[in-house]
């Protein structure tokens, strides 16, 4: 029930067009900013030798998954598709952070595939439904899909299905791991706003 909670509540914390994104960002106070956006926490996480009081939670949670599963990131080469500051960004920092070697692929890179083809571990957070083929892909590469992109679909009920932005049908060929979309990088999301939330109260009594 929580989680449900959780998942409706940052489905709708999206601002109407006419409000000025920074300004309320500015306003968060940096102790209580549990989605890791604060330009404070952003500075934090791109310093070498300083830590964020939040990181932001998909970039978070990627990483997570990665440790999880046992994957080495020191040294492997990453591309991140996608230069969002919620994820792409972030994303792309925290790899640097675990020592891999970062390219960030976006709407003006020339020659995309082939520098995807050279990454030992991609994370795409492009939000365009089945971007990446098969033939983008390093063979034993491991996939993060940040995406979730809806596509007609005439045999859903809804009329449309969920994808990523990784073709996973091509991708499971090829891949040594991939994360499904959906079920995938949703659930480890809200499972870092939880854990940045329990971090602020810890802070806040004083726990350890």
């Amino acid at each position: 029930m929580i989680l449900q909670f959780m998942a409706s509540l940052c489905s709708c914390l999206c601002l109407v067009y006419h409000i000025d994104e920074q300004s309320i960002l500015n306003a968060v106070s940096m102790e209580k900013d549990v989605d890791g956006f604060h330009p404070l926490n952003i500075g934090r996480l791109a310093m070498r030798g300083r830590e964020p009081l939040f990181i932001p939670c998909t970039p978070k949670g990627c990483i997570e998954l990665l440790h999880r599963y046992g994957f080495d990131i020191k040294g492997k080469r990453a591309v991140v598709i996608g230069r969002s500051n919620i994820v792409g960004m972030p994303a792309a920092l925290l790899l640097q952070r675990e020592d891999a070697t970062v390219s960030i692929v976006h709407s003006r890179t020339k020659n995309p595939e082939e520098i995807t083809r050279q990454a030992d571990i991609i994370i795409s957070a492009v939000g365009q439904p089945n971007m990446v083929r098969g033939s983008w892909i390093k063979p034993g590469a491991v996939i993060i899909d940040v995406g979730i992109n809806p596509v007609e679909d005439a045999k859903s009920p809804r009329g449309y299905r969920l994808v990523g932005d990784v073709c996973y049908e091509e991708a499971c060929e090829v891949a040594s791991a991939i994360t499904p979309v959906p079920g995938g990088v949703g659930p480890m999301t809200i499972a870092m706003l939880l854990s940045n939330t329990l971090t602020s109260a810890k802070r806040v009594h004083n726990f350890q």
